[in-house]
């Protein structure tokens, strides 16, 4: 399965994408959680700008 993916973005469709990983700090327990996107090329910076 694995190796599908892979190979699938290797493509030329799967090179403008981006995998973007924010750190989120709780307001309840000030433990940071992680988030996960994946992002056009052209969409970074829009994705970085959110709370």
């Amino acid at each position: 399965m694995a190796k599908k993916v892979v190979a699938s973005l290797q493509k030329g469709e799967g090179k403008n994408f981006a995998k973007v990983i924010r750190a989120i700090k709780s307001d309840k327990t000030g433990a940071y959680t992680f988030k996960e996107e994946m992002v056009t090329l052209d969409k970074i910076q829009e994705t970085l700008a959110k709370n």
